[in-house]
Parts: structure tokens; sequence; C-alpha cells
């Protein structure tokens, strides 16, 4: 059996691992550093939770061992699509260079450009950063990617489920074209492919694992559950999921649920505590300094129920997850396994439950194609029912009782006897069209031999509120009635124009006319 010790790793990192109470590396380590270790591109594909940080951390500290950073230009670069996973990377990176002189600097959002900056302008050998702030440094001036020696790329199918593929394109070609390149993902997109053939040299492939597969070590169950109408699909899942998580009991030491949601996030965590479940949200609209310490919280064991959008689901390592509660199916089927890969990691048994509506049978059929398998169906909670509330028509709104309108918009019977009155009314009234005439103003006007007359224009007759004829029931007004302007009623002199007159306001001819 392969140890740390055989694969020619630098002497304090070997120290470092063996203090922190490793052995055996895992498949992924075996294979991946051997070759980083000889300067080789690396393509390494393996599910969650089978160690593939250490597999870029050990051999990048190994080979950086010898050499100094300068100002604004790291040696070395690590992409992560989010913040949680850089984060994590750098303290295992300070768990394995410890005992090296090796500087890093964390780029994440969140945090204050100027902190950052300052460590950027001593120098760094490793940079642990997302795309769009180390794109933010570099557009700002203080970042120089022309130095980098061996550049990371962790959880690539991730980045491209958040459309930071353009941006990764771009830092390679920030960087220099002799670079190391170590490349690591669950699964290979056709789009991830494309980067491989395009960015990386004749790369040593590595994969542990078929792609997309489940953990032996995790017991799956899916529930499903029919409400009873289609607008209490959310609260018969929070019911389920609350019984499902009280049936566990205390093998249920900590889990994760997962929502699509943001919204639901929040709603299903504040659902949880008030049914005096120890649960709390996270998701990416939280601030940075709320979401750590949520982590911290879970990771130290205050906190037991973590409710969690997708940006939870890659890398994070809390190893001792007992189970995983997918409140909703995921849309993209490779989720789910990188959702249950939460839980048993590191040779520990998981359990992973699913709740399923029969609106989910698209994204279920999507999952089961993918791994191979069915899921095997899971019975309801014993003496699991729906409450009343969940089965009852919801509230009528006012807006709905005064027009008459049911709960989906429709006229009730009551509107429906109001609007036949109202029609047998309009039928017993005849309809009577009025004509209001308007008196002509005395006025009289003598148009100049200039002028013609014209005919006097004709009375329009009112049209409806969209330009169509009277509605029937509304007189049709002809001409303004009494409101007519006041200068309307001005009346014209006559004005009798002679000869004479017309040759005295002729203009005289210039002395240029009569030159020409």
């Amino acid at each position: 059996m392969t140890k740390f010790s055989d694969l020619n790793l630098n002497p304090k990192v070997l120290k470092a691992i063996e203090e922190a109470g490793y052995e055996t590396p895992t498949p992924i380590q075996a294979g991946a550093i051997p070759p980083a270790l000889e300067g080789k591109d690396v393509l390494g594909i393996a599910q969650t939770g089978t160690g593939k940080t250490a597999s870029f951390t050990l051999p990048m500290i190994t080979l950086l061992a010898r050499g100094r950073a300068r100002a604004r230009m790291p040696r070395s670069l690590v992409l992560c699509p989010t913040r949680e996973l850089a984060a994590q990377v750098a303290e295992n990176f300070d768990v394995y260079a410890k005992h090296t002189k090796l500087t890093k600097a964390l780029l994440i959002g969140g945090v204050s450009f100027g902190e950052q900056d300052k460590l950027i302008d001593k120098g760094v050998d490793v940079l642990i950063a997302t795309p769009g702030r180390l794109l933010d440094h570099f557009e700002r001036g203080k970042l120089i990617l022309t130095d980098v020696k061996v550049m990371v790329v962790d959880e690539a199918d991730r980045m491209l489920d958040m459309g930071f593929i353009p941006d990764i394109e771009r830092i390679f070609q920030l960087t220099p074209f002799t670079r190391q390149t170590l490349f690591f993902s669950a699964t290979m997109a056709p789009e991830i492919e494309r980067i491989t053939n395009t960015f990386l040299h004749t790369p040593t492939r590595i994969e542990v694992a078929r792609q997309a597969t489940t953990s032996e070590n995790i017991t799956q169950r899916l529930i499903e559950v029919t409400p009873a109408r289609r607008d209490q699909t959310a609260k018969a899942k929070r019911e389920l999921l609350r019984s499902l998580i009280a049936q566990e009991g205390e093998a249920c030491t900590n889990a994760i649920v997962f929502c699509n949601r943001k919204v639901d996030v929040d709603i299903v965590a504040k659902s949880l505590k008030t049914h005096g479940f120890n649960a709390a949200p996270i998701h990416g609209d939280l601030d940075q300094s709320q979401r750590m310490r949520t982590l911290d919280a879970f990771r130290d064991g205050s906190l037991q129920v973590l409710v969690a959008s997708d940006v939870a689901a890659r890398g994070l390592d809390i190893p001792t997850v007992s189970h995983v509660f997918n409140y909703d199916l995921p849309n993209h089927a490779e989720d789910y396994v990188h959702r249950i890969g939460r839980t048993g990691r590191a040779g520990r048994k998981g359990a992973a439950f699913s709740i399923a509506t029969p609106s989910d049978e698209k994204y279920l059929t999507a999952i089961e194609s993918l791994v191979g398998n069915p899921i095997p169906r899971g019975e309801t909670p014993e003496g699991f029912e729906l409450s009343e509330a969940a089965k009852n028509a919801p509230r009528q709104r006012d807006d709905d009782k005064k027009n008459g309108r049911g709960r989906d918009g429709r006229r009730s019977g009551r509107g429906r006897d109001r609007d036949r009155e109202r029609a047998s009314k309009r039928e017993e009234t005849p309809s009577v069209t009025e004509v209001v005439a308007v008196a002509e103003p005395e006025t009289t006007l003598v148009a100049t031999p200039e002028r013609e007359e014209r005919p006097a224009p004709q009375p329009r007759r009112d049209r409806g509120p969209r330009g169509g004829r009277g509605n029937g029931r509304d007189p049709v007004v002809v001409g303004m009635g009494d409101h007519v302007p006041d200068f309307l009623n001005i009346t014209f002199r006559s004005v009798k124009v002679t000869e004479e007159d017309s040759a005295d306001e002729a203009p005289a001819p210039s002395e240029d006319s009569a030159d020409a």
C-alpha cells in the first residue's frame, strides 16, 4: 500500500502530514502527486470528498520550497468557484506549509481591497482566489501574473455552472505559456473538455472513479409526497422534512438541507427554528462574515442543521456530516452527486434523503439516468400525516370576495348571480340616446378675398373609451355642450380691401432689381 513517504514529497511537508494524522493517500492523491512533482500537467477527475485539495496543495508546496516571490507577482495561483472553498484551500495550505516559509494571500469578495493589496505588495508564493476578485485586482493594476509557475483550477465543472468559464479562459491567457496546470473536476462536460484540450499540454489523466457515481457508504432514500393541492406543496414538504429529521433522532448528529432557491433557504431555516430545531441558513446573498460564522458553528458542532443553497454543495471539508436532506431535487443531475457527497466521507457511513413531488419527475429521471441506478424508495415516517393547514384551502382575499371571485380568480356563484341581475336590469331599462343641440354664437365671419370660405366642420359623435361608438348606456353628446371656449365667441370685423390699398402695401422695386 502506498504511503505519503513513498511520494518524494518535501520532508517538511511529510512532517506536517504526519502531525495532521494522515499516513495513507487517497487514490486521487496517489495518482496525481507523482506526475505533478515531475512538472507535468494533471487532469484529475474524482467525485467530491476524495481529497482533491491535498492532491495539488502537497506537490505545490514541494515545488515552491526554493525561491522567493516578488512584489505583486505570485509564483502560483489557485482558482476556486466560491469564497468558502477558497477559504478552505487557504486553511489546508496553512496546515501543510506550517514548517516552510511560504506565504499566501486569499482574494475573495466581501473583504476590503486594502488588506488584500498589502499582502500582494509584499509578494506571495501562493495566491488563492475566486475568478471575479482576481480580475478586479488585475484590472486595478495591483497584480502581475507573468511569474506564475503553477496554476490550479479546482472544481472546474462548478466554474462552468456559475458562468466563470470566460473568466477562466482570460486568466489562462494572462499567465505564461510555460506554466504547469493542475486541473480538477468531478465531471467532464463538453465545455470542460474543450478547455483542457486548449490550455493543458499532454496532461496526465487521473480518474479514480467513474464520472458522476455516488459513494457506496451512503444510504439513499427517496420519499415521495403528493400534496392535496399544488399551492400547498411547499408546506407539505416542510412538514415531511421536519418529520424525517425527527425520525432519525440521535443518529442525525448534524445535517445539511439543500434547497434550489435562496428564498426557500430562508423559509425552511425559519420553519425549522420555529419548530425547535437548531438550524441556520447559508447562501450567496448573506454577508461574508455571517456565512463564515455559520460554517464555523456547523463545524464545531454548535449548529445541528445547515440549510444551504448549492453554494455549499462543493468543496466544503466537513467530514463528519451524518445526513443530507434534499428538500428540492436539484435542477442539474450532477448536483445530486455533489450534494449527497457531503456525507459518507473518509470511510464513514452517511444517509441521504430526498423529497420528491409529482412535478419532479423529469429531474428524478435525469438523476437516475446519470448515476445508472434507481434511487431506492422509502416510506414516509410512521404516523406522518399532513396537517389540516396543508389540506384546507387558503383564506380568500378581501378584494376577491368583493368582486365575487373565488381562490382561482373565477367568478363564484354569488358573483354570477350578481352579473345576471345587472344584465336583467339593463334589458328592462330602454336605451335612450340623447342629442344635445348647441346654439351657434351670433357672429359673422367675413373672409378676405385671398381666403376661401371653408365648410363648417361636421359634429363628431362621441366615441367609447377605446375609440369605438358609444356603449349604448351613456348618451351620445354632439358638439361641446355648454363648455365653449371664450375665444370661439369672438366676433370678427369685416374689412374691405381696395386696389389702391393693395398698391400702397406692395413693396417698391429696389435699385438692384432695376439694374438687372
